[in-house]
């Protein structure tokens, strides 16, 4: 394979915490140390830049990334906002939209968590299954609001790969360009006719569960993508593991961050994906969503 340089991983944890509500150690990334040497290898694969997407209430040490970031190399972007209920902070149901929206606006612009480190993304905001709960429908209010005050993208959540096509009406009618819009986990319900919508409309969209097979089959992603490229939908793919257990990194027996590339890209290639279409999903469509932050 053509050793491709820039790439980007569209949806990833580096340090979080869903323990609170799964009740399951395993979800609680505290493993720094593993995760900065699995990040160095990453690095030597050509990943300059990882999406993090941990936001307010799963968790995120700012500290914590940071200390992975400088020790391995790999440029991560930081975001703002919560992510879906049962997971949202007590606070968030006391706030107003707009209060929210400033929660989201100061960390954009000012920093995170005391700090002057800034978040480049609002993400993970994430949708039930096959619906938006009414405290959803706040925070999704409450992301346009801090998306029409800074520009920044927003970066979704969609539960099993449903809510897909609701949520890029949601965004459309409140005028938010679709390019600014990354549609997470469509992989993972192998709603195929939704996702070539909402591609055709101009989103973009997550190929980022691989290898979470008791969802759905890394071969029928495959499929999925063949289908694509016959189509000429590349333009909007983008691709990540959205790793949130330990026992998903390689010191617990797991696959480890680097298998999107190491595994995933060679069953890729070898069905038919083509070269230029790989570099499409890891390199050019990252920057254009990303416009001037990679």
């Amino acid at each position: 394979m053509k050793r491709l340089k820039g790439m980007t991983y569209s949806h990833e944890h580096v340090r979080v915490d869903l323990s609170r509500i799964k009740n399951i150690d395993d979800t609680n990334l505290n493993c720094k140390e593993e995760t900065i040497e699995e990040f160095k290898r990453l690095k030597e694969l050509g990943v300059d830049n990882v999406v993090e997407v941990t936001n307010m209430g799963m968790g995120r040490d700012i500290q914590y990334m940071e200390d992975v970031r400088k020790a391995s190399g790999v440029n991560l972007l930081y975001s703002t906002g919560f992510y879906k209920e049962p997971f949202l902070p007590d606070f968030f149901y006391e706030k107003t939209t707009e209060e929210l929206a400033d929660l989201m606006v100061h960390e954009l612009t000012v920093g995170i968590d005391g700090t002057n480190i800034k978040a480049s993304v609002i993400g993970e905001v994430g949708t039930s299954k096959n619906e938006m709960t009414e405290a959803e429908h706040k925070l999704y209010e409450a992301s346009v609001m801090a998306h029409k005050r800074t520009n920044a993208p927003i970066s979704t959540h969609t539960t099993l790969g449903t809510y897909i096509l609701e949520q890029a009406k949601f965004f459309i009618e409140r005028g938010v360009s679709p390019d600014r819009v990354y549609i997470g986990h469509c992989d993972i319900g192998g709603d195929i006719e939704a996702i070539k919508s909402v591609l055709k409309q101009g989103f973009f969209i997550g190929f980022d569960t691989v290898h979470k097979n008791n969802y759905y089959k890394d071969e029928d992603r495959i499929k999925m993508l063949l289908e694509l490229q016959k189509e000429n939908l590349m333009d909007g793919v983008m691709m990540a593991l959205d790793i949130t257990r330990k026992t998903q990194l390689k010191y617990k027996g797991g696959y480890g961050y680097e298998s999107l590339i190491t595994n995933f890209v060679p069953a890729m290639l070898e069905a038919g994906i083509t070269i230029e279409n790989i570099e499409k999903i890891f390199v050019h469509n990252p920057k254009r969503y990303l416009k001037g932050l990679i």
